[in-house]
């Protein structure tokens, strides 16, 4: 079959980048293979020695697969033009993408972005720990609400054992007995729980201090530029530490303490015994006992229904860092990379466009080729020998028959024309058969008329 000038061009242009493209596929196995090697690396385990062969060897193998599965698809996918062979083929190649995929991509994807993703991880996991330590700190100084409560109520205390003891106000009676005695020692009790709210701060401050400052560290550990394996072992290092810190603030809080010493006013309260001696000084004293201890209660009832408020407020939970390997890392934060991950695939399936294009030009080759006559699918040597031919049936006289017809000797009578079949299985320099120089060049090629 001959082809027509631009098919004929197609062909050739075929041919021309054959070579191209074998190097081509090539280049995208190797550089597939690379990727793959730096990927496998970052997750096995083991020795030097051990890790270093083995990613060899696996890349190796990811390389040769590439490289041959590309090829037979590139050989065979442009030659098939069944529908039924070549929906078969697509549904092999896709197949061979998602295996290719597997074994290769995400592994590429490691290599260009596993620095990156593990950072991400390291920065995910330093924003837990900085609300963690926020939300324990504010945990830690829900307590200091209380104290302004308590010293109201110590000064009260306090003022009104000074009345007392000036100028009778309760009692009506001047000096320092019973009623001064209670109310001095129920205002030295709420001094005493403000001096603990009041001392707490101090610690939680120190706390806090301590860490923001680790805080600070493990921020630095994530935007340093270097080697991403000891900055995050020392971010490891620095999440410890910081757990620890975490804990220590949430089990500074005195809001438990501040309910189970307001309790303690109320039913631990201890009045002294009147100790009036003139007139009714005694009963007036009980009955101003009686009313500090409902006033005693009430506060005790307050300060108890307030430290209840902010031990309901949830405590914060413990957090660990858990690190994960470079390929783990751009698995769980892939959204965050789909530049690299569409690099990675691309790598391995960009042969998938060299497939099609030449899918399209061999099918373009085929629409533009046409079946030719019998005559014009001749080598040239058989056309010279064809027109020697031709020139001694001219000379010996003998008349060229007709599209169909069979040639006459001289002085003959015409003779019925021969079947097909005889034409083609008598030899070609029998006396009795006549036959045309194209029939005898098909003869001499070893083809039977009619083959293109």
């Amino acid at each position: 079959m001959q082809l027509k000038p631009n098919a004929y061009r197609l062909n050739e242009t075929v041919r021309g980048v054959e070579t191209m493209t074998r190097f081509a596929l090539a280049v995208l196995a190797l550089a597939s293979g690379v990727y793959t090697y730096l990927g496998v690396r970052g997750i096995l385990d083991g020795s030097a020695t051990f890790v270093f062969f083995a990613a060899i060897i696996y890349s190796a193998a990811v390389s040769v697969a590439i490289y041959a599965f590309w090829s037979f698809m590139l050989r065979f996918v442009p030659l098939v033009t069944s529908g039924v062979q070549r929906a078969g083929l697509f549904a092999t190649m896709a197949v061979g993408c998602l295996m290719i995929m597997a074994m290769s991509s995400w592994l590429n994807a490691a290599a260009l972005a596993g620095s990156a993703a593990t950072e991400q991880h390291m920065a995910v996991t330093l924003q837990g720990y900085a609300e963690d330590l926020d939300q324990a700190h504010a945990n830690a100084l829900a307590a200091q609400s209380l104290l302004p409560d308590v010293q109201r109520a110590a000064e009260r205390f306090s003022g009104l054992a000074a009345d007392e003891r000036e100028s009778g106000a309760l009692t009506g009676t001047t000096g320092s007995g019973s009623v001064v005695q209670l109310l001095t020692q129920m205002g030295t009790q709420m001094n005493q729980l403000a001096a603990t709210i009041t001392g707490s701060r101090d610690e939680v401050a120190s706390l806090f201090e301590q860490g923001s400052g680790r805080l600070a560290t493990m921020r630095e550990l994530v935007s340093t530029p270097g080697s991403i394996e000891p900055r995050l072992d020392s971010f490891q290092a620095e999440a410890v530490q910081l757990t620890a810190v975490i804990a220590a603030l949430q089990q500074t809080g005195v809001a438990a303490s501040v309910k189970r010493a307001s309790a303690d006013l109320s039913a631990g309260f201890i009045a002294p015994v009147a100790d009036g001696q003139v007139g009714d000084l005694a009963n007036r004293q009980n009955q101003v006992m009686e009313t500090v201890r409902a006033s005693v209660a009430a506060q005790s009832a307050a300060l108890s229904t307030a430290a209840d408020e902010i031990l309901a407020t949830p405590a914060v939970g413990q957090r660990r860092f858990v690190p994960l390997s470079s390929a783990e890392a751009v698995l769980r934060y892939w959204q965050d990379f789909i530049p690299s991950w569409a690099g990675a695939i691309s790598i391995d399936l960009l042969p998938v466009v060299l497939v099609l294009v030449l899918m399209i030009v061999n099918d373009a080759m085929r629409r533009e080729s046409e079946s030719l006559e019998e005559a014009e699918n001749i080598t040239a040597a058989e056309m010279l020998r064809a027109m020697a031919l031709y020139r001694q049936m001219q000379a010996a006289g003998i008349a060229l028959p007709a599209a169909g017809e069979q040639p006459q000797r001289p002085h003959e009578e015409p003779q019925a024309p021969l079947a097909p079949a005889a034409i083609h299985t008598e030899p070609a320099d029998s006396a009795d058969t006549t036959v045309t120089p194209i029939d005898t060049a098909q003869r001499k090629r070893g083809d039977a008329p009619g083959r293109a």
